[in-house]
């Protein structure tokens, strides 16, 4: 074959790459090990351990560590904590917070903090919510349970849910964000590990409908939540959860990284 041949030849199947899209596509081994997406911007949302926009209610013996914060709902939404009003009326304490309780009713500038705080929580949902291109789609059709989820953006058009166990396996700098189309249902008991170094701050939970926690379940990472989060009896959480409407626990413990 003369070398002007093969030239054209070369040429033909790079213009037939192109037009098949796959010239620099990566394969599935390639794809797999890719790094994972960019971490979720929080802006003043991670300040906060719990962040809702209509209220915080806890039955029990419930500890949070970490600020709470309600807006624009006022800080009569914020029940069972026993709340003592700062003198500074800028704020709250209660023996169930290690940190500060706020509130849009409380004095200037709280209120404007927590406009911000609540808005950024919002930004950072539509952020998780938008990102394109998962590495995994539909992974497990929705029934994550007894799985190990190495770092990349998984989406799912349905709800998702596991009943005893679930792995995050990275590095310490490794992302997770998990999109979520309808409900995170966590079963009694359960339990979300972490291998590797992987760190509960760099997993990004966006769930478009309800996270509801089983009685003495425990998650890791930071729950986007676009309605309620539910901590049933004894769960537990190593993470924050910001919810667009409320939180309700129940003999919880809340641990913001």
């Amino acid at each position: 074959m003369s070398t002007i041949t093969s030239i054209a030849l070369l040429i033909v199947l790079l213009i037939s790459a192109v037009a098949a899209g796959r010239l620099g596509e990566p394969d599935d081994e390639t794809r797999r090990l890719a790094p994972a997406t960019s971490a979720v911007n929080l802006g003043t949302a991670g300040d906060f351990a719990i962040l809702t926009k209509s209220g915080v209610t806890t039955t029990g013996v419930t500890s949070v560590t970490g600020d709470m914060g309600t807006s624009p709902i006022a800080s009569t939404a914020i029940t069972g904590f026993s709340l003592i009003l700062d003198p500074t009326t800028t704020f709250s304490t209660s023996s169930s917070v290690v940190g500060n309780v706020y509130a849009a009713s409380y004095t200037s500038p709280t209120p404007s903090k927590m406009t911000t705080a609540i808005g950024d929580m919002e930004t950072a949902f539509v952020d998780a919510a938008g990102r394109l291109n998962p590495d995994y789609l539909e992974f497990g059709a929705g029934s994550v349970e007894g799985e190990t989820l190495e770092a990349g953006l998984y989406k799912w058009g349905t709800g998702v849910g596991f009943t005893s166990s679930l792995t995050f396996n990275g590095s310490s700098t490794d992302i997770w964000v998990l999109q979520i189309a309808q409900n995170l249902e966590v079963g009694s008991g359960a339990r979300v590990t972490l291998s590797g170094g992987a760190l509960s701050k760099n997993i990004f939970w966006q769930v478009s409908g309800a996270a509801n926690f089983g009685t003495s379940s425990h998650l890791e990472g930071v729950f986007l939540v676009k309605e309620a989060i539910v901590f049933k009896t004894g769960s537990s959480l190593n993470g924050a959860a910001l919810a667009q409407t409320a939180v309700t626990l129940d003999s919880a413990t809340i641990v913001q990284p």
